[in-house]
């Protein structure tokens, strides 16, 4: 199965090797038929701590490196 990589925006950088990324999806409400948009945050592993508040960063699935981190960042 492939992995899934998803784009969103840094929310918190505040832990070592470890950032917030609030992912962002719109979709068609089924009943209402009007545009409805989510979001969701996701930990990810951010190696060299490269990443600030407010980028823009791509994310994939990766193996668990914590309890709570299941992704890494990809690039920005």
């Amino acid at each position: 199965m492939p992995k899934r990589i998803l784009q969103g925006t840094v929310t918190s950088d505040a832990n070592e090797q470890t950032v917030t990324v609030s992912v962002e999806r719109r979709f068609t409400h089924p009943v209402l038929k009007k545009t409805i948009r989510k979001s969701k945050k996701y930990r990810a592993h951010d190696e060299k701590n490269a990443f600030k508040v407010g980028d823009t960063v791509r994310i994939i699935e990766c193996a668990p490196k914590s309890k709570t981190k299941r992704w890494e960042v990809l690039e920005a």
